[in-house]
């Protein structure tokens, strides 16, 4: 693995271990509590950054583009147990995908996505910026409803 696909490897990874930090953080009651300034609940936002990154790799694994909302509802993820049954299937699909990188060289290939042909190196970084997008509104909502 070339630098490039080490530091996509490291940054998924922390946001794997920032998710499962703060589903251990939150209390099991509060997990999909909405308040009245946010829209979604915490383990709604974590539920969606963790399906952006399934969905993304899912379709670079098995040309599966579908949006995981369908299984990946707060009630078929009722607990934390569940929550990070989870993100270990997402974990488990990425890896899947980053077995695929031989070196950065194949960050530059491109590959089919629903909205057109994409660079691997730009569709991992935009899933990055969107996942990320939703773990720190998870994480401002735990902040301010701990």
């Amino acid at each position: 693995m070339g630098p490039l696909s080490a530091w996509f490897d490291n940054e998924f990874l922390r946001l794997r271990s920032e998710w499962r930090e703060l589903i251990h953080a939150i209390a099991p009651q509060k997990i999909y509590q909405r308040s009245t300034v946010h829209e979604l609940s915490a383990g709604e936002h974590l539920i969606r950054s963790a399906g952006v990154v399934e969905q993304t790799f899912g379709g670079i694994t098995a040309n599966l583009w579908d949006d995981p909302f369908e299984w990946t509802l707060p009630e078929n993820l009722i607990n934390p147990e569940k929550l990070l049954e989870y993100l270990d299937e997402v974990e488990a699909t990425r890896q899947r995908g980053f077995e695929r990188f031989k070196d950065d060289e194949d960050l530059l290939k491109e590959v089919m996505t629903p909205s057109g042909r994409m660079q691997l190196a730009s569709l991992l970084l935009d899933t990055l910026v969107r996942a990320r997008h939703h773990q720190i509104k998870a994480e401002e909502i735990f902040k301010t409803n701990p």
